[in-house]
């Protein structure tokens, strides 16, 4: 197994490449480290930089390369206003991505509507994907209180600041770097999730796949989905949503587990 690959001099850990319309380009952290490498993907209103450094950048799993992911219309990635920010929308930007940079076999470790994501493009590109890690992924269709009422121009207009105010300033913090249209698109199609083809794809699946919760979170109508497709469960204790941020040493023992 190759070792550790040290960043050479003056090489940029922040990069960009292009994957979308106009020329957009997202943005992602290179961890350097052995092959395979490890690709990390955030949930809505949020960046994989912001929530997966701490637990990409562990020694404890391994030194292998990793690649933190902005989607498109989040972070520090473009926000092309002619993209669609659905679910697989940002599926095969993603695997745009890891064409480009010559990646396949990876494991994917992914959060929330990430892990939506992630299922999507492990169904349509298995070659990009050798395991799977989703933590609390979106599965089932759910109420998106914070869209009724509004269309996309009254949500960028308006819409997108009062969601800032009631969302705390934890989650506000990286949710302002969103787009609100990005924002928006991205969480109507979380809304629209076809329960039955999300539980279609998770049962077909060729590659491994293991779902991590928070205990905090209790039972949900997204982790039966996961049950009823015979995948195994990790739980982090004393953990919610944000497991990765409300316990990283639980969280970064349930991703060694699932990647072991």
């Amino acid at each position: 197994m190759a070792g550790r690959v040290a960043a050479r001099p003056g090489e940029r850990v922040m990069k960009d490449v292009v994957v979308g319309p106009d020329e957009a380009r997202m943005r992602y952290v290179d961890l350097p480290g052995h092959e395979p490498a490890r690709v990390f993907l955030h949930g809505l209103g949020s960046s994989s930089p912001a929530y997966f450094a701490r637990i990409a950048a562990d020694p404890g799993l391994g030194a292998h390369r990793s690649l933190l992911l902005d989607f498109l219309g989040f972070g520090m990635s473009d926000r092309p206003a002619c993209f669609g920010y659905g679910l697989r929308d940002h599926a095969l930007s993603v695997a745009r991505a890891l064409d480009a940079l010559g990646v396949r076999h990876a494991d994917i470790v992914a959060h929330s509507m990430g892990g939506s994501i992630a299922i999507i493009l492990a169904s349509e590109r298995p070659d990009l994907v050798r395991r799977l890690v989703v933590a609390e992924p979106n599965l089932v269709p759910t109420r998106r209180p914070r869209l009724e009422g509004h269309t996309e121009q009254t949500f960028v207009a308006e819409g997108f600041a009062r969601a800032l105010a009631a969302v705390g300033p934890h989650w506000a913090a990286t949710m302002r770097l969103a787009d609100p249209l990005a924002l928006y698109r991205s969480e109507r199609s979380l809304g629209e999730v076809n329960d039955p083809m999300m539980k279609d794809l998770l049962r077909a699946l060729n590659v491994p796949c293991t779902y991590i919760k928070g205990s905090l979170t209790g039972v949900t109508a997204h982790e039966r989905a996961v049950q009823s497709a015979g995948i195994p469960v990790i739980e982090v204790a004393d953990a919610g949503h944000n497991m990765m941020l409300d316990s990283p040493a639980g969280f970064l023992r349930a991703l060694r587990s699932a990647l072991a």
